[in-house]
């Protein structure tokens, strides 16, 4: 994903395995990088600074990690995904580390690829014994 200069939050950042992810699907959705940059700019701003209920974002709530909040992002509008809108099927998981206002992208999928989030991947980064 190609990084903004001027953020919104006081950090954005991606997990490897997410970058990797990016990539492959980059590839197939050239309209991938953009998109991401408009999802920042208007749901997770509205959401995390404007504090606008999106109906696309929900906590993953029975993780029983407290800090930091991890999300899923159900609707996602990829514009090469044509016709669609913002049911085009990609998922993201992104923890936000509000005190920080840090992002961090943890997962990026095609649901008819995969149908959860990795869980494994979550709690190896972010389960605190």
């Amino acid at each position: 994903m190609k990084k903004e200069k001027k953020t919104l939050f006081n950090e954005i950042r991606e997990l490897k395995e997410f970058e990797k992810e990016f990539k492959g699907l980059l590839k197939k959705l050239r309209t991938l990088n953009d998109d991401m940059e408009t999802f920042i700019k208007t749901q997770l701003n509205l959401y995390h600074k404007l504090k606008i209920n999106v109906p696309g974002i929900v906590r993953i709530a029975d993780l029983v990690i407290d800090k930091p909040k991890i999300y899923k992002v159900r609707k996602f509008a990829c514009r090469s995904l044509k016709g669609k809108g913002s049911y085009c099927g990609i998922r993201i998981i992104y923890a936000y580390y509000e005190e920080e206002d840090i992002i961090e992208f943890i997962e990026i999928f095609y649901k008819s690829n995969k149908e959860n989030e990795d869980r494994e991947r979550i709690f190896r980064y972010y389960k605190k014994d």
